[in-house]
């Protein structure tokens, strides 16, 4: 990475990587509010400053993207999709397009569950986090202290890794280890043992390698922390109080749901929907969520700081703060033209996305994908789901952020915009602006 192209975004990043090393240290009580800070009075209405932001370019249009998402789904080229869009902690948009099930059509609404992949690794942070804002959890707490059985193959190692280490993908183990074995139907538990058999690039903390099997141990702490188990802690803590009714956890969450996206994978005849793939739902807090487009606005809404009463200012500040450069997720697609930083903080990556800041999180497990991005400064969030392995919308996500900056218009999708529009018709009703009262690449 070229010093003259990345000084100032790199600078301004690492004084987030400061901010957040300073409640790695100081455990809990860095992440109390204050008493001179809101603490939440059970509405929606707490914000996470009063700080003015960025606002909107006047041209930015929220009908266009909602045009684009339906265009999409309208000759199949997607089966489903749900598009989230918030600012300034109301809701912009959040619809459903195209249909459920190409074998049984029935339309996709805002309700319509999808299953989020790794987009679920956000919530298992933010899960940690509220039990160390409790005081029960530090992000300096070692995993041996919660699962004694945890082990490395080097035993100095095992010793030092941290909450903070498993959320952030530091624990210095291979790329996605396991994941393949996973994939075969091994069980969790057998492939969390075969860690202690795993030789180390790095010593903990020291170095990023991206992890789904080890990611979710985390899970195993908070029922170690709490005596309840995660999904049961997720719901209570997180889905119940921002009012993600639609959310659940599970390939039986799924399944169970009055509406959900089937996911689909190309054949010579088309796109063809298949059973859920349970492989990755033995991971809970690395791929374990499903929701809607109402949910994910409200968990835009909330990650933007608009409910404090359920996750503070200290924490999301944390939450998004990176801890280890990642650079090879500048190399692909939009990613190489618009993003000059990568890097990863807990559950979430951060980017500097056209010289701005940029919270962010893909996902991708048979039949489903998923984008969610915030921008801080512009006190806005979006987040793309569909029901199928097709890279095609994925160019959306660029195209919102792009206009939301005021950038030159580029053709990320091939698709004519002004085409779409004149022939706009959602398989939703148009969602309406809501306040604040209104209750997942791996």
């Amino acid at each position: 990475m070229k010093d003259n192209t990345t000084a100032r975004p790199r600078t301004f990043l690492r004084l987030a990587v400061l901010s957040a090393l300073l409640p790695l240290a100081l455990g809990s009580t860095a992440q109390t509010p204050s008493p001179s800070q809101p603490t939440g009075t059970g509405t929606s209405t707490d914000t996470i400053s009063t700080v003015s932001h960025t606002p909107l370019p006047p041209d930015f249009d929220v009908r266009r993207f909602e045009a684009m998402a339906q265009a999409l789904v309208a000759d199949r080229r997607v089966p489903g999709m749900a598009l989230a869009i918030v600012h300034e902690g109301k809701v912009l948009s959040a619809r459903g397009y195209g249909i459920t099930d190409m074998q049984a059509p029935t339309p996709v609404d805002s309700h319509t569950v999808f299953r989020l992949a790794s987009l679920s690794k956000a919530f298992a942070s933010s899960m940690a986090g509220l039990l160390i804002n409790d005081g029960t959890l530090r992000w300096d707490s070692k995993v041996t202290q919660y699962l004694p059985s945890f082990k490395l193959k080097d035993s100095y190692a095992t010793q030092q890794v941290t909450v903070a280490d498993l959320l952030s993908h530091r624990l210095g183990l291979p790329h996605n280890a396991y994941d393949r074995d996973l994939e075969r139907y091994v069980d969790y538990r057998t492939l969390t043992g075969r860690l202690a058999d795993t030789p180390l690039r790095c010593q903990p903390g020291t170095c990023y390698a991206y992890q789904n099997v080890a990611f979710s141990l985390i899970g195993d702490i908070v029922f170690a922390a709490t005596g309840d188990f995660y999904s049961q802690e997720v719901r209570r803590r997180i889905f119940k109080p921002l009012g993600m009714n639609d959310a659940s956890l599970g390939l039986e969450g799924i399944e169970s749901s009055p509406s959900w996206a089937r996911p689909h994978i190309s054949t010579r005849g088309g796109w063809v929907s298949v059973s859920p793939k349970p492989t990755y739902y033995q991971l809970p807090p690395a791929a374990g969520v499903n929701a809607s487009a109402s949910d994910m606005a409200q968990w835009l809404i909330a990650q933007t700081g608009h409910r404090t009463d359920v996750l503070s200012a200290p924490l999301l500040a944390t939450l998004h703060a990176p801890l280890v450069d990642t650079p090879g997720q500048m190399s692909t697609s939009w990613r190489r033209e618009r993003i000059t930083y990568a890097g990863y903080a807990l559950g979430w990556r951060v980017h500097d996305y056209a010289g701005e800041r940029m919270i962010y999180h893909g996902g991708v497990v048979q039949g489903y994908r998923g984008m969610i991005a915030l921008l801080p400064e512009r006190d806005f969030g979006v987040a793309v789901l569909w029901n199928s392995n097709t890279g095609l919308p994925s160019g959306l996500m660029p195209t919102i952020l792009d206009s939301a900056l005021g950038l030159p218009e580029r053709k990320w999708l091939d698709i004519d915009v002004s085409d779409a529009l004149s022939h706009e018709s959602g398989s939703d009703e148009h969602a309406p602006v809501h306040d604040l009262q209104v209750v997942a690449q791996r």
